[in-house]
């Protein structure tokens, strides 16, 4: 890779104040908005210092390699869901706390909600797949505007 080339000033001479370039609008660096939050920002649990999280996290793990070994389907889905619960609740927190935006995971949980409910109900199968479609794509754009409007106008932030 070459030099760039520069125009050399002579020797001596004093830019005139008139061939000076204007200074540049001060603007915000895209960099400062998309900062990494430090840990310290985290939103606290509601239950203080107590690690509920990761037991109920540990708990679950606990009973799915239990449901592994056992071949019980009880176990492996009890520890699946406690995992689960315990993973929504942190992006929950995070996400309307304004700490990080998690608006297609929970918007997941909610067309997988949607799904769930109208099984059990056993609508047909095209129901089921276009309204848990819908739930997501809803659940997405408000979740967005949330996490926006607690934000300041980010829609996302590392």
């Amino acid at each position: 890779m070459g030099r760039r080339s520069r125009k050399r000033s002579v020797a001596g001479a004093v830019p005139d104040a008139a061939d000076a370039p204007a200074p540049a609008p001060a603007r915000p660096a895209p960099a400062a908005l998309r900062r990494r939050a430090p840990s310290s920002e985290r939103p606290p649990a509601p239950w203080g210092n107590f690690p509920l999280g990761e037991l109920c996290t540990l708990a679950g793990i606990i009973l799915m390699i239990v449901g592994f070994a056992s071949s019980s389907t009880q176990a492996l889905f009890v520890g699946l869901a406690l995992v689960a619960l315990s993973a929504v609740e942190l992006v929950a927190r995070e996400h309307f706390a304004g700490f990080r935006s998690h608006s297609a995971l929970l918007a997941l949980v909610i067309g997988f909600a949607t799904g769930v409910v109208l099984v059990v109900v056993d609508a047909p199968r095209a129901v089921q797949i276009a309204l848990a479609v819908v739930a997501f794509l809803a659940g997405f754009y408000f979740l967005r505007r949330t996490f926006k409007d607690k934000t300041g106008g980010m829609g996302f932030r590392a």
